[in-house]
């Protein structure tokens, strides 16, 4: 057994433990990142989509080593085909390249003074007295037991850290999507600063097939369906396969050079996100966005919030579950209660049927869209009754 011991502990090196890492080390707090993978940024599980606020907001500005493709919008497409068209205006988007992205910020938070160890499995916290005080790990077959004061789990949906502290980190059936995705090459795309997500219960039902361009002929190629329904024999590849075979047009001449799958968390986050020395963060707190599935900008903003809470309560002593609550608060204050709202409007979007999807492509705007993204919804009841009085009950049931 190897004792080691530092200030804080961050347990999983992607986007949200690496900007957490880098707040800790530039504040002089002596931090240390164990990351379970042997490289950083392998394997992706991310359509990796992101927009400027969520870079910005965490003090990054779009590098070409990693941003790959600006995008300036997206299509949206209903069950039968119709589009409609929503632009960023000013607020661009990026498709990243997240293996060299994750990398990048590991770059920073090790300039920055922390260390990182990969291929190092973090199997549970420490607990002396009752309060956690560190974790055990393994690296490379040896057993390290590492002291800190504050551990910030962000160790992925799956985050044994959280469950060995005790927290319940269960995702209803019902709040869980089951995602597939190829990057494919040889894609006959138009409109390549745009993304293009399609709807509809015969091509992914309670959920959606996107296109995220890389290049004018490469694109991520993905599908997110309610977990449940793999349970039934229809996977989440199998739909997406037969909506490439559906369009020749687009994939007569691609192949695929990558595969991506997993689960996605799309209910809200855990409660609570902190105990004494503890705070989580990412998608091991189920911090991810309910409508749309997309949770790196969200993570990092929980991983920025947490540090800085994190560095605060090193220098005063007091690693309390209350003084560590400023985090949960800030969260729940602020992209909690957009999430609570699009959890609702999640909820009204699964019932619909592939005819109410043509209706909402009739009668939504550019502007309604953009509203709808940032959890605006109540528009809706007032548009229902004027446009669409039959789909009024079930928005009241959900909507209000």
């Amino acid at each position: 057994m190897i004792d080691l011991e530092y200030d804080a502990i961050v347990v999983g090196a992607g986007p949200a433990g690496s900007i957490a890492a880098r707040i800790l080390a530039e504040n002089d707090i002596k931090t240390l990142v164990v990351e379970k993978k042997q490289e950083i940024g392998t394997p992706k599980r991310c359509a990796e989509g992101i927009n400027i606020d969520g870079l910005e907001k965490v003090g990054l500005k779009p590098d070409p080593v990693w941003a790959r493709r600006e995008i300036k919008g997206a299509v949206l497409y209903s069950p039968h085909g119709k589009s409609l068209e929503m632009f960023l205006d000013k607020k661009r988007g990026y498709v990243i390249e997240r293996k060299i992205f994750e990398k990048y910020l590991a770059r920073d938070a090790i300039r920055a003074g922390a260390r990182y160890m990969v291929k190092t499995l973090a199997t549970e916290v420490i607990k002396e007295d009752g309060k956690i005080s560190g974790i055990n790990a393994v690296h490379m077959g040896k057993k390290l037991r590492i002291k800190s004061k504050l551990i910030i789990a962000a160790d992925g949906v799956d985050s044994k850290i959280a469950k060995s502290a005790g927290l319940n980190t269960k995702n209803p059936l019902t709040d869980y999507h089951s995602g597939f995705q190829y990057e494919m090459v040889g894609l006959n795309l138009k409109n390549t600063d745009l993304l293009h997500i399609y709807f509809g219960n015969e091509i992914a039902p309670k959920g959606y097939v996107w296109i995220f361009p890389k290049d004018d002929d490469t694109a991520n190629v993905g599908i997110g369906i309610l977990g449940r329904l793999s349970d039934k024999g229809n996977k989440a590849k199998d739909y997406l396969d037969r909506f490439i075979e559906n369009h020749p047009q687009i994939f007569k001449n691609a192949s695929a050079i990558e595969i991506n799958a997993g689960g996605i968390p799309v209910g809200s986050s855990i409660d609570p996100l902190v105990m004494d020395g503890l705070m989580v963060v990412g998608d091991a707190a189920h911090q991810v966005n309910p409508i749309h599935g997309g949770g790196m900008a969200l993570a990092m903003n929980a991983a920025k919030i947490s540090a800085e809470v994190g560095v605060k309560a090193i220098k005063e002593g007091d690693l309390s579950k209350k003084r560590l609550y400023e985090y949960e608060k800030i969260w729940r204050e602020t992209e909690g209660v957009k999430m609570q709202k699009l959890l609702k409007l999640r909820s009204f979007l699964e019932k619909l049927k592939d005819k109410d999807f043509e209706s909402l492509a009739d009668i939504l705007t550019e502007e309604d869209i953009i509203k709808l993204t940032k959890g605006k919804y109540r528009f809706l009841l007032k548009l229902f009754m004027k446009k669409a009085p039959k789909m009024l009950p079930l928005a009241r049931k959900f909507l209000t």
